[in-house]
């Protein structure tokens, strides 16, 4: 009986002494991270994390239904669909001129059902961006960060442009497998405006690519500058209100009534996701409404060729977008750490939304490989 005692008391004091430490090196964010995964059996960020954070919601406003096709669930390919199902789906659905032609759920998700669109979201900030410049609250890409900013003001030449374009120079410490880096901290901790404070522009801007989840949180940081409003708030009235959703969205908060993790952590459903895809095939409009600038849109659409760490230029990324060729079509697409992805093919009026819980690690011309396979699937219809 003596030793079970004296094991609890120097586990207990092991974690007084963890917590002070975590504490004491700005690491506190670690016990969100333990409370929100391992002490409920995940090992990491889930598609139903919204249920742990604070969340500002989204509002729509009148719901336009998606108007089914004539052969709307009448599809199978058996083979495609196995590969389909290797990596652990939530929802797959696709729309094919402007009509929905097939939709499919797993385990207990279904049209209505709020999952994590993870990076997707990038994507959403940027086309905020577009719509700010059309409004005037932004000049042009070019502005200079510091513009909306103080932070920047020793770096005048941080552009928008390079946030953008994932080309900012700034030494964001973002490893998706370290506890204690940029992104850990982001997801878990409770306050993104005092982290940002922590990095500084050490490269020149617009000549590197690297895909850092910290150069979307500064756009967000602008849009609520140049806007006087929330990026959730900016992105209902803009975006949600005008393409019909049907149910309000959620974004993670870093804490109550704080800000918005931009990067990341947009909770919607797969119907509506459509939607957003759909408006970018539209050009921006949406029932002949101008909702997103074509020449914007256009922009990002296209790669931005800065060149990455091994000197090869990137085709395949543009304004928050990623871009690809596949089988002489152009493609582009958003998409999620966790295999989530808004896949739009203009020249088939075709737009794919697959969310669910993994992707694989294996990669083709810079894609998760899963992503040719909704690709193939929806063009084999």
């Amino acid at each position: 009986m003596k030793f079970i005692k004296r094991f609890f008391l120097y586990f207990a004091l092991l974690l007084v002494i963890a917590s002070l430490l975590a504490v004491a090196t700005g690491h506190s964010h670690l016990f969100k991270a333990v409370a929100s995964t391992y002490l409920i059996g995940n090992t990491g960020p889930t598609i139903d994390d919204h249920r742990h954070f604070n969340n500002r919601e989204i509002e729509t406003s009148e719901h336009e239904e998606w108007k089914l096709a004539g052969k709307y669930g009448q599809y199978s390919n058996d083979s495609l669909h196995t590969e389909i199902e290797k990596y652990n789906p939530a929802a797959l659905t696709v729309i094919k001129n402007n009509e929905l032609i097939y939709e499919e759920y797993w385990d207990d998700y279904n049209e209505n059902s709020q999952t994590n669109s993870f990076s997707m979201a990038k994507s959403y900030t940027s086309l905020l961006i577009g719509i700010a410049i059309q409004e005037g609250h932004i000049n042009s890409v070019d502005d200079p960060a510091a513009n909306y900013l103080d932070q920047y003001k020793d770096n005048p030449e941080l552009t928008i442009k390079d946030l953008l374009t994932m080309s900012s120079g700034i030494n964001f410490d973002e490893s998706y497998n370290s506890p204690f880096g940029h992104m850990a901290k982001a997801y878990y901790g409770t306050d993104l405006k005092t982290l940002n404070q922590e990095y500084q522009v050490t490269s020149t801007p617009g000549k590197e690519w690297i895909y850092l989840g910290g150069n979307t949180i500064i756009l967000s940081f602008i849009l609520e500058k140049a806007t006087g409003k929330s990026t959730a708030d900016y992105f209902s009235e803009k975006i949600w209100k005008k393409i019909g959703a049907k149910n309000p969205a959620l974004w993670t908060l870093d804490k109550k009534g704080g800000n918005e993790k931009a990067y990341c952590c947009f909770y919607s459903n797969a119907r509506d996701y459509a939607r957003i895809g759909q408006l970018l095939l539209n050009k921006g409009l949406w029932n002949n409404e101008r909702v997103i600038p074509e020449s914007y849109i256009a922009a990002a659409t296209t790669p931005a060729f800065h060149l990455k760490k091994d000197g090869l230029p990137v085709d395949f990324y543009g304004y928050q977008i990623w871009t690809d060729y596949y089988k002489n079509l152009d493609i582009y697409y958003f998409r999620g750490i966790l295999g989530q992805y808004t896949i739009m093919i203009p020249e088939k009026n075709l737009v794919i939304v697959r969310l669910g819980h993994e992707r694989p690690s294996t990669f083709i011309n810079g894609n998760p490989s899963d992503f040719y396979t909704y690709i193939d699937f929806a063009l084999d219809m």
